[in-house]
C-alpha cells in the first residue's frame, strides 16, 4: 500500500548506536550468512546470489579488516538510512554490509518492485538473528514503502548519513528532506561504464583463453542485463584493427549467451526499440550487426562528450577503433565509473587517468571484476567515511 512502512527484517523499534568497525558480532553474522545462502535450493539459478556468498565469505570479510587499520581508533557514525536502487536486487545487501562492517546501524530502503532475491535474503537474515544475533537486531532494519515523505522526513533528520543509490533524480529528489548538521550523503549516481581491448596482444591468446575472456565479459555484463553502473556499454578496440580477432570475440559471446542467456518478451522488445531510437538519433554509426536477439552490436565512426548517453540493454553494445589512449580522453568526464580492460598495461591505463587529470574513471579492473564491489567503491573510501576517528594523546 502507498504510504505503508512494510518491514522485511526488523520493527519500527530500531536503534542508531555506533560500534566498532569489523565487530566480532558482525563477522560471525556474516560468515553464517554466507554458508547460508550457498546452501540455498537452486542457487545455481541465481548468480548474483552466488556471488554475494562468495563475498560475504569469512577469507574476503578477513581480507577487508587486514586493509582498514584498525589502530585508529574509530567507530562507526551511528545510523545509516540507505536507499536502494530498483535495478539490482541484490544491491541493497551490499550496502547494509558497507553500513555493518564501518560499525553502523542501518535502515535499508528496499526498492518497490519486488525481487524474489530480496525475499530470499530477507528470510535468512530473519532467521539468522532468531538464532544467533540478538546484538544486531535492532541494527539491521529492512523495509519497503512508497510515498510516504513524512517517514522519509523523519528518517533523514536521525541519521547520521544517508547513502542513496541511483539516478540523478532520486539523489535530488532525497536532498529536499534535510538532515543534521553532523551528518552526510553519500551519493552513488548515475554513472557510465566502458572496456578498453587492444586487438594486437589479443591475438596471440588461445582458444582457451579466448573463451575465457568472454565468460569474464558476460558476467560483466549480462548477469545483471547491463543494469549495473559498472557494467561496460562501449567496447574501445586499441591499436591494430584486427577484423578477425573480433569476429572471433562476438561469436564466442553470441555461443555463449545462446546456451546461458535467457530472455523475457518485453526485454526483447525494449531492445528493438532502443536499437531502432539509436539507429534514428546518431549520426555518427559506421554500421550496425545482429546477432539474431541476443547482441546488437553498434559500430561507431567517432565518439564524442555525449557518449555516456548510449546506454545499452541486454546485450546491446557500442563499439570504437581507436588508434591511441590520447584519442578518447576528451570524452571522459565525471559519469564514468568502470574501465575494464584487456591486452592493455595497467600502469599504462593509471597514467593515462593521472597524467591527463581526468574527472571520471574511478576503477581500473580487468575484463571479469566489473561487479566487484569493494570498500573503495565510486571514488569513497567507505571505511572511513562511514566512521569516525578519535584523537588520543
Amino acid at each position: 500500500m502507498t504510504g505503508k512502512i512494510n518491514y522485511l527484517v526488523g520493527n519500527a523499534k530500531f536503534s542508531f548506536d555506533p560500534y566498532e568497525p569489523f565487530s566480532k558480532e558482525v563477522c560471525i553474522f556474516l560468515d553464517i550468512f554466507s554458508k547460508e545462502l550457498n546452501l540455498i535450493k537452486d542457487i545455481k539459478n541465481y548468480p548474483d546470489l552466488k556471488a554475494l556468498s562468495f563475498w560475504c565469505r569469512n577469507k574476503n570479510i578477513s581480507k577487508l579488516k587486514k586493509n582498514f587499520n584498525l589502530d585508529k581508533n574509530r567507530i562507526g557514525l551511528g545510523g545509516i538510512f540507505h536507499v536502494t536502487p530498483a535495478n539490482i536486487p541484490t544491491n541493497f545487501v551490499y550496502s547494509l554490509i558497507f553500513g555493518l562492517l564501518t560499525g553502523n546501524s542501518n535502515v535499508v530502503k528496499v526498492p518497490s518492485k519486488e525481487f524474489e532475491q530480496v525475499n530470499i535474503i530477507c528470510s535468512l537474515i530473519k532467521k539468522i538473528l532468531k538464532k544467533t544475533n540478538n546484538v544486531l537486531k535492532n541494527k539491521i532494519t529492512i523495509i519497503r514503502y512508497t510515498d510516504n515523505n513524512e517517514f522519509t522526513k523523519k528518517i533523514s533528520s536521525r541519521c547520521n548519513a544517508r547513502i542513496i543509490w541511483g539516478g540523478d533524480q532520486t539523489i535530488n529528489s532525497l536532498r529536499n528532506f534535510k538532515i543534521n548538521e553532523r551528518a552526510i550523503d553519500i551519493n552513488f549516481a548515475d554513472r557510465y561504464s566502458f572496456c578498453i581491448m587492444d586487438a594486437s596482444k589479443m591475438e596471440k591468446m588461445s582458444n582457451f583463453e579466448i573463451k575465457n575472456l568472454v565468460q569474464r565479459f558476460y558476467n560483466d555484463t549480462y548477469l545483471v542485463d547491463q543494469n549495473a553502473c559498472s557494467s561496460p556499454h562501449l567496447i574501445v578496440w586499441l591499436g591494430k584493427n584486427s577484423k578477425k580477432l573480433k569476429e572471433k570475440f562476438w561469436k564466442e559471446l553470441y555461443d555463449l549467451v545462446k546456451i546461458k542467456y535467457k530472455f523475457n518478451e518485453s526485454a526483447l522488445v525494449e531492445k528493438y526499440t532502443d536499437l531502432c531510437k539509436f539507429a534514428a538519433s546518431l549520426n555518427n554509426i559506421k554500421n550496425i550487426q545482429k546477432f539474431n536477439n541476443l547482441i546488437y552490436k553498434i559500430e561507431l565512426k567517432k565518439i564524442d562528450k555525449n557518449n555516456h548517453n548510449n546506454r545499452g540493454k541486454w546485450g546491446l553494445f557500442f563499439e570504437y577503433n581507436s588508434k591511441n589512449l590520447a584519442e578518447i580522453k576528451n570524452i571522459i568526464n565525471n559519469k564514468y565509473q568502470t574501465l575494464t580492460y584487456c591486452g592493455v598495461d595497467k600502469l599504462l591505463l593509471k597514467k593515462f587517468v593521472l597524467q591527463n587529470n581526468l574527472k571520471g574513471i574511478d576503477r581500473i579492473v580487468p575484463i571479469g571484476q566489473s561487479l566487484n564491489i569493494g570498500l573503495l567503491w565510486d571514488g569513497y573510501d567507505i571505511l572511513n567515511i562511514l566512521s569516525r576517528g578519535i584523537e588520543i594523546k
